[in-house]
């Protein structure tokens, strides 16, 4: 163990938040990064379609950057990656699955025939320089999930991705204790543990409970159609509602083009089964009837555009819902979506149909019990938790003080923070360039937290248009002033407001002509804050007020 050089780890998202994982791990000249997922957007990210991490540090050390090392298929790893690929091209390395979806995502962006992607096999050791990554199977709500230990000269990093211990797992093998184990006895110098249930005591209800659940509902619901909505990437989940609907002789239409995707690329996998003539085409729906059919959905967040919404709302060109219809909701809000979920469970209900939510679902992730498992295992010298909230972080890290390991051994680290460590110390040396990056349709970080500002304003309090004509050369105004809005008032109902804005208007611009005032931007100023100020005496709203001086 060289004890000379040290082991950086820096996370470039994915703490303080659920979603952006993203985590480099740098040794000497040579850097890996664990994931490159990306966040959904906030409620106050008006217009903003992703959130993806600020890689800045990355650009910056390219020729350091050996590959992306992803753990598994869900947006929150994955999404960012043709984003960043498109700055940062470096091989992608992740097992079967995860790949394949993948590749469906660089399809979309046209980067499939200038992106290296190397599957792997679980227990596979992938030399990158002086760190070598070791694929180790896990447990999760999605297939080929994989924990990775990262090798170095400075002792071996236990990365365990987003897990569970399922000991019953609908597909594939359980996790490999065994390998956990063995990485313990041969010493292991930091965990960085999966948070998202860390605050939960117990253990995780392995996935095939939630298949019982489905029987049952099954067996009570047999003269009603079935309508379940869940994630596009919990491919076991579908595998469990097309076993149910075999038994119960109904036919399965997946809707959703994430789902559809996910589905048809599993099933290429061999990683889910379906039976001859249960799959149909939603076009096909009308020809059976209702109670012998069962749509899988999108939309279990509530998304607006999602093809459950659109089902709820009365605008899917396929499916409208009746009373009597059964609505499973098979997953339970990500945190900040509650409100969203609430709409569209309210909007099916008060449409007549019976709106399922629990016992529907179990999670992906280690509760109290798993997380302690696998500190008893691989016994790290040092905690680091990942994934989750700061609450999340700081739960895992009273399991970790529960378990014996130092105060000083756990560190609960912040987006963009240098971890320098080896077997003698650890510590935080300082901070690199992070952040978030906005995605709003084809643009890239060309919004930033002005536009976003302009945009809660033109939400909160519209806009003033004020226009004027000035003639070319002499700079004489010639028409105006004249003055509209948008969002901001009902002008035929405030006439004496917008009467009064007309003649501060006058005013200001007959004062510009007296001093001689023709710098355009001098004037458009002037009148701007002369009806910002008037505005906000009259109505205490800020609009965004817009100026335009044309030629005459």
């Amino acid at each position: 163990m060289d004890n000379n050089k040290r082991l950086k780890i820096i996370p470039l998202g994915g703490l303080e938040l659920i979603g952006m994982n993203i985590t480099a791990i740098e040794y000497d000249d040579s850097i890996i990064v664990i994931d490159c997922g990306l966040a959904f957007p906030e409620d106050d990210m008006l217009g903003i379609d992703l959130v993806i991490p600020d890689v800045t540090y990355l650009l910056n050390n390219q020729d350091k950057v050996k590959a992306f090392v992803i753990t598994h298929g869900h947006e929150d790893h994955i999404g960012a990656l043709p984003y960043i690929l498109k700055e940062l091209n470096v091989p992608v390395y992740g097992t079967r699955l995860t790949i394949a979806l993948i590749e469906n995502k660089l399809r979309e962006h046209e980067l499939l025939d200038v992106t290296t992607r190397h599957t792997v096999q679980f227990s596979d050791i992938v030399k990158f320089g002086d760190i070598s990554v070791e694929f180790i199977r896990t447990n999760h709500s999605i297939a080929d999930a994989a924990a990775l230990a990262i090798h170095t000269p400075a002792g071996c990093i236990v990365h365990t991705g987003d897990f569970k211990v399922d000991y019953t797992p609908v597909y594939g093998d359980p996790i490999d204790l065994t390998r956990f184990a063995e990485l313990g006895k041969e010493g292991v110098l930091a965990l960085m543990c999966d948070s998202t249930n860390a605050e939960r005591p117990g253990i995780t209800n392995s996935e095939k409970t939630v298949g019982k659940t489905f029987d049952s509902i099954f067996a009570d619901n047999r003269k009603q159609r079935i309508i379940i909505a869940t994630f596009a990437s919990n491919v076991d989940r579908v595998q469990q509602i097309i076993n149910s609907a075999y038994t119960y002789g109904r036919k399965v239409i997946v809707e959703g083009r994430s789902m559809v995707n996910v589905i048809t690329t599993a099933a290429e996998l061999g990683i889910i089964h379906v039976p001859e003539n249960t799959l149909i085409d939603i076009e096909q729906i009308n020809d059976y009837p209702e109670e012998e059919t069962v749509i899988v959905t999108t939309g279990s967040q509530g998304e607006t555009m999602a093809a459950l919404n659109r089902i709820a709302m009365n605008t899917h060109r396929k499916v409208t819902i009746k009373p009597g219809d059964v609505v499973i909701f098979s997953s339970n809000p990500i945190p900040g979506n509650e409100k969203a979920v609430s709409k569209v469970i309210n909007e099916l209900s008060t449409k007549g149909a019976d709106v399922i939510f629990q016992d529907a679902h179990v999670s992906g992730h280690a509760c109290e019990e798993e997380i302690k498992l696998i500190y008893s295992l691989v016994k790290p010298k040092y905690s680091i938790p990942v994934h989750g909230e700061y609450r999340h972080l700081k739960a895992q890290a009273k399991i970790a003080a529960s378990l014996g390991i130092e105060k000083d051994n756990i560190f609960i680290l912040k987006t963009g923070q240098v971890l320098e460590l080896n077997e003698d110390s650890a510590e935080i040396i300082g901070e690199v360039e992070n952040g978030s990056v906005f995605v709003d349709g084809l643009g890239v970080g060309d919004v930033g937290n002005v536009v976003l500002r302009d945009r809660q304003r033109l939400a909160d309090d519209g806009i003033i248009i004020i226009m004027i004509a000035m003639q070319e050369g002499s700079e004489v105004v010639v028409a105006g002033p004249e003055i509209d809005s948008r969002g901001f008032v009902y002008i035929k109902e405030s006439d004496e407001l917008m009467e009064e804005a007309y003649e501060i208007l006058t005013d200001e611009v007959g004062y510009c002509m007296e001093k001689c005032i023709t710098d355009r931007n001098r004037i458009k100023n002037i009148l701007r804050e002369s009806i910002s100020s008037f505005v906000w005496k009259k109505t205490k709203r800020k609009p965004i007020i817009l100026v335009e001086i044309l030629d005459a």
